[in-house]
């Protein structure tokens, strides 16, 4: 990434980056949010944590990008190594721990960028940035509401839309604020927030989404359907890592070496899309970018088929590689339009 942000310092290379790796056709644009995504391949937060390399990648073709997981703290995350290849499985195994520069320091580095890419000029970008938030490790759940505050307030004038990650395995203890009470707490406050600058500035409404874990069982499924309802919730990212290590080719004694994390890539395809064909036949009104074992343009087709809006990829672009998203996209061709 430090290679290809040198390259897209000089013109011409760039240049030469950008017709390579990116894809420049109206039929790929779409409208979710109140907000036109160049194209419906986006990149997960994860990678691009502290908002370094969003020129480079969107010279690589990505339509959105998602920045973070951002905490009010800076903090280091887990101890390494906390990333792991299963390349047998097509798989990664992660347990970074929310490592970031801290909101206050990624929301400067945003509004750098923005200055340099005015979206009152789309010869500039038109690259849509996610602000995917969380809490410090060391927050208490019942103060964790206080840290999705600060985040949402920090980055409000700097992403375009907000992911709400209550759902990696990384944290202790998150996973629990998955629970349709503390969610409640959580989101309805954000939304209040969300009024309250609406009122204040006279701008549009940030949108407003939740990460969801690829472990809840159904009647939990079912609880957070309800409550995206009740509080005009924008949409839902499915899905997050999952802690399941079931059917896996990479031997069970190289999996124990590696330990606790959350597990993403091929493995959790399959229960990916099956989360997200159900909350689009529970509520098909509710929007989904559906994150979750996408490498080909027919994974991405097939999340899209089970009735999501957007896709993000992760692991894929790791396995697969700089032109992902142009594969996807020139796979799929006209056929989803």
């Amino acid at each position: 990434m430090n290679s290809l942000k040198l390259f897209c310092k000089i013109g011409f290379i760039k240049k030469i980056i950008i017709s390579a790796f990116s894809v420049n056709d109206k039929r790929y644009e779409r409208r979710f949010f109140n907000l036109t995504f160049k194209n419906f391949v986006g990149l997960g937060a994860g990678f691009d944590k502290n908002a370094r390399y969003l020129s480079e990648l969107d010279a690589l073709g990505f339509g959105f990008i998602e920045i973070g997981t951002v905490t009010p703290i800076a903090q280091p995350g887990n101890d390494k190594p906390r990333l792991f290849r299963l390349p047998m499985d097509r798989a990664l195994i992660n347990r970074m721990g929310f490592n970031n520069d801290g909101v206050k320091v990624v929301a400067e580095r945003l509004r750098k960028w923005r200055s340099k890419h005015p979206a009152s000029n789309p010869q500039t970008t038109t690259l849509i940035i996610g602000g995917n938030i969380g809490k410090n490790k060391n927050t208490p759940n019942e103060d964790a509401w206080k840290d999705y505050e600060k985040c949402f307030e920090e980055l409000f004038d700097c992403v375009d839309y907000f992911v709400v990650n209550v759902s990696s395995p990384n944290t202790p203890d998150l996973r629990a604020l998955q629970e349709k009470e503390a969610l409640k707490k959580i989101l309805t406050h954000l939304q209040k927030l969300n009024q309250q600058k609406f009122v204040e500035t006279g701008k549009i409404l940030k949108p407003l989404l939740l990460k969801i874990a690829p472990d809840l069982n159904r009647n939990q499924v079912d609880d957070i359907i309800d409550l995206a309802l009740e509080i005009k919730l924008d949409g839902l990212v499915a899905t997050n890592t999952t802690i399941s290590r079931e059917n896996l080719l990479t031997s069970t004694g190289e999996i124990s070496s590696i330990g606790a994390g959350g597990l993403s890539g091929l493995p959790v395809k399959e229960k990916s899309t099956s989360i997200v064909r159900y909350i689009h036949q529970k509520a098909p009104s509710i929007p989904i970018i559906a994150s979750g074992g996408i490498f080909t343009a027919s994974d991405a087709a097939e999340k899209l088929a089970a009735g999501a809006s957007l896709v993000q990829v992760w692991t894929g672009f790791i396995y697969e590689g700089p032109s992902i998203s142009k594969k996807i996209l020139k796979g799929i061709s006209g056929k989803t339009n």
